[in-house]
């Protein structure tokens, strides 16, 4: 028993050093840095938070990823509820065909279909527009969310479905207030997971945004290298703020992602 505790505070103190690395260094000046990068701060300056908020856009940065992050994965639960809730509790005859047809979304890579994504935004006249992400984070987010969200409907008991259909509930009804709160662990799951992925996201904002005001964090902070030099406390502080709203909302949903976690090992 001792042993394994030892491997957990191991393992936690692997995984929470570089986060507590990263908040240190952007308390350091630049020759701070790099005269000892693994020491502590012997005086604590926010020059750099403040260079980082005045000398680049980085308040806008941080407004575009929270939009894309919040309205896709918004519409990946939204999307991924109802058609789940349809393939799972309406079984018809293309019912597998259909659920198949979602899962081609995880099994052929999107970033292979770059060249005829990109010349399809230009016609829609999204480049250079948020709703070019938003479309293709959610499209590329539904798949797993459906898988997921399926499989939790489908181990629901039908009897409560129709003891509310009983008293008088339509489908919308029997969703929202009875199936919805059973499955708030797969929900958690999902909404953390696509939120990280499109929050980290380089590639698809690297390719679809040009103007500097409509950049995310990833593609903003490239400013922060230089040819010959890099402001390694202003590129610190950077990561550190860019790193907030994951660790808040992992901390605020962490327990329904590792019970949709563990319900899935089970399932």
């Amino acid at each position: 028993m001792g042993l394994q505790y030892f491997v957990a505070y191991f393992g936690a103190l692997v995984s929470l050093y570089p986060i507590f690395l990263m908040l240190t260094s952007s308390l350091k000046t630049n020759i701070q840095i790099l005269k000892s990068p693994l020491s502590l701060p012997t005086s604590l300056s926010f020059a750099s938070y403040s260079k980082l908020l005045h000398q680049i856009s980085f308040g806008t940065y941080f407004l575009n990823s929270t939009v894309v992050s919040v309205v896709s994965v918004t519409l990946i639960l939204l999307f991924g509820v109802f058609a789940s809730f349809y393939i799972a509790r309406f079984p018809f005859r293309w019912n597998s065909a259909l659920f198949f047809f979602f899962l081609l979304g995880m099994m052929i890579p999107i970033k292979l279909g770059i060249v005829p994504l990109f010349l399809l935004m230009k016609q829609l006249g999204l480049l250079d527009s948020l709703w070019s992400l938003i479309s293709v984070y959610t499209a590329v987010g539904l798949p797993l969310a459906i898988l997921i969200l399926t499989g939790f409907f489908r181990t629901l008991p039908k009897e409560l479905e129709e003891a509310a259909r009983i008293d008088g509930s339509s489908d919308f009804g029997v969703l929202w207030h009875v199936l919805l709160p059973l499955i708030r662990p797969a929900l958690g799951t999902v909404m953390i997971m696509n939120f990280l992925a499109s929050w980290n996201d380089f590639f698809f904002p690297l390719i679809f945004i040009q103007d500097n005001l409509k950049k995310t964090i990833p593609v903003g902070m490239l400013s922060l290298f230089g040819e010959y030099s890099t402001d390694l406390s202003m590129l610190f502080a950077g990561l550190t703020l860019s790193s907030l709203p994951m660790i808040i909302l992992f901390f605020f949903a962490s327990k329904q992602f590792m019970d949709g976690m563990t319900a899935g090992a089970v399932k």
